[in-house]
């Protein structure tokens, strides 16, 4: 047990102290790996790094390079213009588009990873330019792949309902769909209204990218002049969820054409869409594989892309998950839900798990803390004083909505596509989101289908 412990309050202790100091969190995580791992756990350098996430590396690197490269070549302003059109110009609606766009992939097979690592990037072009907070559409992009991570087609809700099938338990796969997206609805309707949606409504935008009401009138949003003429919205979110949006005199361009070069990228990244809903390619080997493609069609497009990668994030990511590779290979996450096992209650400790799986899930892999905190509930669901069924989705919803925490793989990717000025602020602002999810929806998600279903 004090191995356990040890490695916990170490792990307390890399927050405690990139918090307060300017030490970067990645660089000391790798440090605490191998401090960890060499005098407690007894492993050596091969051990640890044998617990790198090689694959986490490969798509944060890969899709924020492949993106990199369609800024410079334009397919990102392109698809702003065609997506911007498509919603008739209501900014507003513009989020919910991202929200539902995502759960549709994950809902047909994508993981979660590569459904935001191919959205993410596209919803914060639209925050650059029409004044849309990055907090606000990275947590819809987010909520959306959870959304439709459960559906009976999906990586999350296939691995939840074998495990369950193996053990013998009751289960629904449609409820457990059903009651996922519903929750993650709910929740981005109170990020909508909580970090400036409620700014947005009313506001339109013109072919050319102006940010007006209906009817042609400026939004009085800080519109400057007489309010006659269009005017294009730029500005960034301020402390609280609100938009502060200064207006720029809209130009009469009416949108980007799509040449040989911009169609290529569209066309790769459709490829890495299809290859990760029907063949299980992965998504970051396969961005890499349109980057190449690319920079031998368009090299100009390819200067200065591999800059624009989110290093810093990549090494904070890299190096926490890392670390708790070695506290898994310790046993202390086993021995976290062993401990819980024991407790009398089957109400209170369906809890516990349920704030395990959250806790745990916002720094390390959803998939696998599903595969491997449901078994721990059997001993409670046997005897029948906690519904199977109730706990099941508890568990599962409270494990994956924390993936908005940056230290997940899914806020990590969001975090790295923000505007690079807003980086940091949005990184704070979803480990506080993050972590507030880890608390709320365990007891949420425990008050709504595990209370009503006891024995």
């Amino acid at each position: 047990m004090a191995d356990h412990l040890i490695a916990i309050g170490a792990l307390v202790l890399i927050f405690t102290i990139s918090t307060f100091t300017s030490v970067h969190m990645g660089a000391l995580a790798l440090v605490a790996a191998f401090a960890v791992g060499s005098s407690v756990a007894g492993e050596n350098a091969d051990d640890v790094f044998g617990g790198f996430p090689g694959d986490l590396f490969v798509v944060l690197v890969g899709v924020t390079f492949l993106f990199a490269i369609a800024k410079n070549n334009g397919t990102i302003e392109w698809l702003v213009h065609a997506a911007t059109r498509a919603v008739r110009g209501r900014i507003a609606l513009i989020p919910w588009v991202m929200f539902l766009i995502t759960a549709s992939l994950t809902a047909v097979g994508a993981v979660v990873p590569a459904a935001v690592g191919v959205i993410a990037p596209i919803g914060m072009s639209f925050c650059v330019r029409y004044g849309i907070s990055p907090l606000l559409m990275g947590l819809l992009v987010i909520n959306g792949a959870s959304a439709g991570g459960f559906s009976p087609a999906s990586v999350f809700g296939s691995i939840t309902n074998g495990v369950v099938e193996r053990n013998d338990l009751p289960g629904d796969p449609g409820l457990l769909f059903l009651m996922s997206f519903l929750f993650n609805v709910a929740l981005s309707v109170v990020a909508y209204f909580l970090f400036g949606g409620r700014h947005l409504l009313g506001r339109r935008a013109e072919d050319g990218g102006t940010g007006t009401k209906a009817g042609g009138v400026p939004d009085a949003e800080g519109a400057p002049g007489s309010g006659s003429a269009p005017a294009v919205p730029v500005g960034a979110p301020e402390p609280g969820g609100t938009t502060t949006v200064a207006f720029a005199p809209a130009t009469t361009d009416v949108g980007p054409r799509l040449d040989r070069s911009r169609a290529l990228t569209l066309i790769g990244l459709l490829g890495m869409v299809a290859g990760a809903l029907f063949l299980d390619y992965n998504v970051g080997l396969m961005a890499f594989t349109v980057v190449v493609v690319l920079t031998l069609v368009d090299a100009d497009a390819a200067k200065g892309a591999v800059d624009r990668c989110a290093w810093s994030t990549v090494l904070l990511v890299c190096g926490v998950v890392t670390f708790v590779g070695v506290m898994e290979r310790m046993g202390t996450i086993n021995w976290l839900g062993d401990s819980v096992a024991k407790i009398d209650s089957p109400l209170v400790g369906a809890l516990l798990i349920c704030l395990i799986g959250a806790v745990v899930s916002a720094f390390a892999s959803t998939t696998g803390i599903l595969g491997a905190l449901i078994p721990l509930a059997v001993p409670f669901l046997m005897d029948g004083q906690v519904g199977a069924v109730g706990l099941i989705i508890a568990l599962a919803v409270s494990s994956s909505v924390v993936d908005s925490s940056p230290l997940s793989t899914s806020g990590a990717l969001v975090t790295a596509n923000a505007p690079e000025e807003q980086r940091p602020q949005v990184f704070s602002a979803l480990m506080k989101w993050g972590m507030s999810m880890a608390l709320i929806a365990p007891v949420a998600t425990w008050a709504l289908f595990v209370v009503p279903g006891q024995g």
